[in-house]
């Protein structure tokens, strides 16, 4: 054994010995302070093990207290409990990377190693607050304290960095997210708007006019054409605001299908551009056809690729100002069939146009955003093209007009 141990129970700052040792009894009334203190401890629950300084240079001498009003001091032997309790803790410690003695710090003399220590190189030492009057000290292997110190900060800061760019990241993208949906809000809240108002002016002059003529009002067949002829063109208007919908609808719920077979893009557009010369030419508009003596098929659902080339003439009509003027063509380009609705009117500033194919979306300034529309036209054309496996392209600038191209895979 390298311990004598010394139990006493304590009370009321008097000492009675259970096992009577004289040196050992007076170093405890020596170190009431330190004794007074563990038993603080104590009361909170905590249990710390306290070295009693003495003049003694081989023997440590350890106090702790065990339960209440009973304390503990052990007298040790210094080299054996380095050697016996301390070492293999060092040893699992310090591995292949530490060199760590132990030494008495008035002499110098060395009490452990895990290996000898190299001479020449800087080494760390510190007093062991457990061993009074002992030092640790540890030199890395490979580095030097000042290459292990430059190394662990190098790591340190690296890491520090990386998080730092990875919270600008999250922080980022959380900023990015808020904003879209606050935009998202904001365009479905134009959205309802610009809906209810696209729905409301139809149906006010359906009702007008269907009025009028309950009321017989109308005398002349001139004028009962007339108003026939506004109910039909505000009817078709309400239709095509409807069937917009309800095709987004279709889409947003995954429910749009499309039937592919052969079609003869010629007579596919050839067919929608009749349907809409007489109808342009009645609102004061030059439209222009330019078709191909080229015989072109593709695989596709023909009524979806005629809603698509519609709401670009609609587009066209709607965003074409003062200068009236559209024009369709039909091309073959490569292994692709081409269809270009052009137009002449205010046309699309360059940070807005890769934006207009979003669902909602309506220019945020200029005379796009003073016109009406439901914001669904161009979204609902993209759709129609990617499930074609096409691309659409716009080559716009402000003042000078718009065209769009659809681009289709030939069969």
């Amino acid at each position: 054994m390298y311990t004598n141990q010394l139990c006493l129970k304590f009370d009321k700052d008097e000492l009675t010995s259970v096992k009577e040792n004289g040196k050992l009894k007076k170093l405890v009334e020596e170190n009431m302070g330190v004794l007074n203190k563990l038993f603080r401890y104590r009361d909170s629950d905590f249990m710390k093990i306290e070295p009693v300084y003495s003049e003694s240079k081989d023997v440590l001498h350890l106090m702790f207290v065990f339960s209440e009003g009973k304390f503990c001091l052990m007298s040790v032997d210094k080299r054996i409990f380095v050697e016996i309790t301390i070492s293999p803790k060092i040893q699992s410690v310090a591995r292949d990377q530490f060199l760590v003695s132990i030494s008495d710090s008035l002499s110098g003399e060395e009490i452990y190693q895990t290996s000898p220590i190299e001479t020449g190189r800087q080494i760390i030492r510190k007093n062991l607050w457990l061993i009074p009057g002992y030092q640790m000290g540890i030199q890395p292997k490979e580095q030097t304290v000042a290459e292990l110190v430059e190394k662990r900060t190098s790591s340190n800061l690296i890491i520090f960095f990386v998080f730092a760019l990875m919270m600008i990241a999250v922080a980022f993208f959380a900023y990015r997210n808020i904003r879209k949906e606050i935009e998202l809000a904001q365009i479905k809240s134009d959205f309802v708007s610009n809906v209810s108002h696209e729905l409301r002016t139809p149906l006010a002059l359906i009702s007008m006019f269907a009025e009028t003529f309950e009321m017989g009002r109308v005398k002349t067949e001139e004028k009962k054409n007339e108003y026939y002829k506004i109910i039909s063109d505000e009817t078709s208007r309400l239709s095509n605001i409807v069937n917009k919908i309800l095709s987004f609808s279709q889409i947003e719920a995954g429910k749009r299908n499309y039937h592919f077979k052969e079609v003869d893009l010629n007579r596919l557009v050839q067919s929608v551009a009749n349907t809409y010369k007489f109808h342009l030419g009645n609102k004061g508009f030059e439209f222009n056809f330019d078709k191909t003596d080229e015989k072109i098929f593709i695989n596709a659902d023909k009524e979806a690729i005629s809603e698509a080339v519609i709401n670009l003439i609609d587009n066209a009509v709607k965003y074409s100002g003062d200068s009236k003027m559209i024009r369709l063509r039909l091309t073959k380009r490569d292994n692709n069939a081409v269809i270009e609705v052009e137009d002449k009117g205010i046309g699309i500033p360059k940070d807005e146009q890769k934006k207009i194919f979003e669902k909602f979306y309506r220019a945020s300034r200029g005379l796009i955003h003073d016109t009406k529309g439901t914001g669904l036209g161009l979204s609902l054309t993209k759709h129609i093209v990617d499930a074609h496996k096409g691309i659409i392209e716009v080559e716009s600038e402000p003042g000078k007009g718009s065209t769009f191209r659809l681009i289709f895979p030939l069969k």
